[in-house]
């Protein structure tokens, strides 16, 4: 029995390594607009392994400048967390503001893709999307996990008004929509 354990854990922690490896190296791959950690914060703790942590990053939207989202996801710690298998909750927050001038680099669609990453090694990942309410000349931001949780998915949204900046008069959002 007890060569049993061992050998079917040393398979479990060699597959758990080699899936960790491949989740590290395509993870340097995903999106060049990478966004800063601002700071962890150690929410459960856990013996001999790491922490579950809640970890609050900064993002500027890529094509909107002026604009910046702050999102807050949790970590998984523990020896899954620790080898990067751990799938993670789908309990996501953000808040978007306007922290300069609007300038517009591009057009964009309603719902593009701000930012996105993924959340486990096969199936969830988050979502930023932008879109732009052009009755109110705001821009809305969400974020989602898109694994289903009990038939809907977890999400956040925030809103960023777009308001003059010193003497700079305010884009309308509706002019850059395709």
């Amino acid at each position: 029995m007890i060569k049993y354990w061992v050998k079917n854990t040393f398979k479990t922690l060699a597959s758990a390594m080699i899936i960790a490896t491949i989740a590290l190296s395509t993870a340097t791959i995903s999106n060049a607009n990478e966004p800063d950690l601002i700071f962890k914060k150690s929410t459960v703790w856990k013996f001999l392994s790491p922490d579950h942590k809640l970890a609050v990053y900064a993002i500027d939207d890529p094509i909107i400048k002026g604009v910046a989202c702050h999102f807050t996801v949790p970590e998984k710690g523990g020896v899954a967390g620790f080898f990067g298998v751990a799938e993670e909750v789908s309990d996501i927050s953000l808040a978007c503001r306007q922290v300069g001038p609007i300038e517009f680099t591009e057009k964009f669609e309603q719902g593009d893709v701000m930012y996105r990453k993924k959340r486990s090694i096969l199936f969830k990942k988050m979502r930023i999307v932008r879109g732009c309410d052009a009755k109110r000349n705001t821009l809305v931001y969400l974020v989602y996990s898109d694994k289903v949780i009990e038939g809907s998915p977890k999400n956040s949204t925030s809103t960023v008004p777009i308001m003059p900046w010193g003497t700079q008069m305010p884009a309308r959002c509706e002019d850059y929509l395709k």
